[in-house]
């Protein structure tokens, strides 16, 4: 996926779509989040909406799914997630659509000094079980719009290994190819489930130290729920990976799909000049080594 396409959106011009869209909401005080996301840039729009745009076209499709989507899981989620508002069309030299949503108050997890992981371990857990039992709805199966998120990892197989190429004496690439190679091996049988496609400390949030609410369902998609189990690697470890391992019940087939997952974004984080997020990356990696071959004995998949 390309990088430097990016739209850097200003906010005089959202400003500017807004006054000529929507004129009932220009005296709106209008500024950017403090932490803005990778698809999407976002936008205050006074104290009870956000606007989002997408940053480059192969986001624009998240805009109308969202639309459709976010009100049939509002329907069914004992957690909060944004509101639909209106959707905005291109103008004043942006290209895409865009949306404006409900702003849902609250922190997000990533943003929280120290977040007490046991109890988000059973809280995530118990989020994912009821998500994955949603009606599936109008949701689109895996494709392009959510990067294949809850498809077969196969579509991401030559750019994995290119990534473990390139990161050999970094890692222990051969035991990541074993990682990988049992993740490919497995496949998800049964009916395909609603997935949000990017479960992540920035899209939880918690009010009070509690988590509330969801938010950015632009990958959510049906099919396998193994790519919304990454956090089991990228934030929890120890007895609150167990935790939130346990209370999922979900089989080993599927925990080994879901280090597929892991591993592949962690590699590619290893080529971004981020140098935390390398860290960060190397010691997920050495994660889901150690417990594959904790899982095998070592016997490679």
């Amino acid at each position: 996926m390309a990088d430097d396409d990016r739209l850097t959106i200003a906010v005089d011009t959202v400003r500017a779509l807004v006054a000529d869209q929507f004129p009932q909401w220009a005296g709106l005080e209008i500024r950017q989040v403090g932490v803005n996301g990778w698809d999407n840039s976002t936008f205050h729009l006074g104290e009870a909406m956000k606007i989002r745009l997408p940053t480059a076209i192969r986001y624009q499709p998240q805009v109308e799914k969202e639309a459709l989507l976010l009100p049939h899981l509002a329907s069914h989620l004992p957690y909060q997630v944004p509101e639909p508002v209106a959707i905005g069309q291109p103008g004043h030299g942006y290209p895409f659509s865009w949306s404006v949503q409900s702003f849902l108050p609250g922190e997000t997890i990533s943003a929280t000094p120290s977040p007490n992981r046991n109890q988000l371990a059973l809280d995530i857990a118990a989020y994912l079980t009821v998500l994955h039992r949603v009606p599936t709805g109008d949701a689109p199966p895996p494709g392009p719009h959510n990067f294949f998120r809850g498809g077969a990892l196969s579509v991401y197989d030559a750019e994995t290994k290119a990534c473990l190429m390139r990161s050999a004496g970094r890692i222990d690439a051969e035991a990541a190819a074993a990682v990988w190679q049992r993740a490919l091996s497995s496949r998800w049988t049964a009916a395909p489930v609603l997935v949000h496609g990017d479960v992540s400390p920035g899209n939880l949030l918690l009010r009070d130290g509690r988590f509330c609410a969801v938010i950015d369902f632009g990958c959510c998609g049906i099919g396998d729920p193994a790519c919304d189990l990454m956090m089991a690697w990228t934030f929890f470890d120890g007895d609150n990976r167990t935790l939130f391992r346990n209370t999922l019940r979900l089989d080993a087939e599927t925990f080994a799909r879901a280090r597929g997952w892991t591993l592949w974004k962690a590699l590619l984080e290893l080529d971004k000049p981020d140098l935390q997020g390398q860290a960060q990356a190397l010691t997920v990696i050495a994660a889901l080594i150690a417990e594959h071959q904790a899982e095998t004995g070592g016997r490679g998949f």
